[in-house]
C-alpha cells in the first residue's frame, strides 16, 4: 500500500509587496485590522503570508496603533 503524499498549499504572497508599500504606517488601521485575529492577536508570518521585512514593520505598526487607541489590545 502506497503512502499518499499531501499536496503542499500554494505559497501566500505578501500583500505589502504587491502594493509596493515601502513603510507600513500605523495610521492605516483598516489595513492593519486584516492582520489581527478576532481575539486581538497578531497573525504569524506563515498565516498572513507577509515577507519577513513587512512582517516586522507590520508588528511594530500594530503595537503603535494599539498605543494610539486605533486598534484594541484585546476583545473581551
Amino acid at each position: 500500500m502506497r503512502k499518499e503524499r499531501g499536496r503542499r498549499p500554494k505559497k501566500k504572497v505578501c500583500g505589502f509587496c504587491v502594493d509596493k508599500v515601502d513603510y507600513v504606517d500605523f495610521k492605516e488601521a483598516s489595513r492593519l485590522k486584516r492582520y489581527v485575529t478576532d481575539r486581538g492577536k497578531i497573525l504569524p508570518r506563515r498565516i498572513s503570508g507577509n515577507c519577513a521585512k513587512h512582517q516586522r514593520q507590520m508588528t511594530v505598526a500594530i503595537k503603535r496603533a494599539r498605543q494610539m487607541a486605533l486598534l484594541p489590545f484585546s476583545i473581551e
